[in-house]
């Protein structure tokens, strides 16, 4: 597997990114604004992941997501390392994530790797989607915020 970030005219794999984040519109938006980087097998993607500034030496991983044929072989995890790596590599001090509270799997995923719980945005996703979001049985409401230190 190659981990590389997107090649100046090449367009993000919007439909990979769409797994992470359902909101067209802020996908672009923080696509534009961050850095994407993709994985590869055999030149085909099978995962990406978007750095976005956010402030003095901070950069949050604002979305992660891997095909689904690929789920549970550790492509996921590589992506995390490597978007820490590449934080570290561009002189970050800490890099943040946010995902839904009711992502019982990724709060863990990430917890696995090293981040920690920071905050909570309340009703950030009901402000921010028209839709109401449901996974686990539970609502998506509220924005936990995770971070580590570089």
């Amino acid at each position: 597997m190659n981990i590389r970030e997107l090649y100046i005219d090449e367009k993000p794999p919007m439909e990979l990114l769409l797994l992470a984040d359902p909101s067209r519109k802020l996908v672009e938006e923080y696509v534009n604004r961050g850095k994407c980087f993709v994985a590869e097998v055999d030149r085909q993607v099978i995962g990406v992941y978007v750095l976005l500034p956010t402030r003095p030496s901070t950069v949050e991983l604002v979305n992660l997501a891997v095909v689904e044929e690929s789920h549970g072989k550790g492509i996921g995890k590589q992506l995390v390392i490597d978007a820490i790596q590449t934080a570290k590599t561009r002189g970050y001090k800490t890099i943040e994530v946010g995902t839904g509270n009711s992502s019982i799997g990724q709060l863990a995923f990430y917890q696995k790797c090293n981040f920690r719980m920071i905050s909570i945005d309340r009703d950030f996703f009901v402000r921010h989607y028209r839709e109401e979001i449901f996974e686990n049985g539970i609502q998506c409401r509220d924005m936990i915020r995770l971070s580590q230190d570089l």
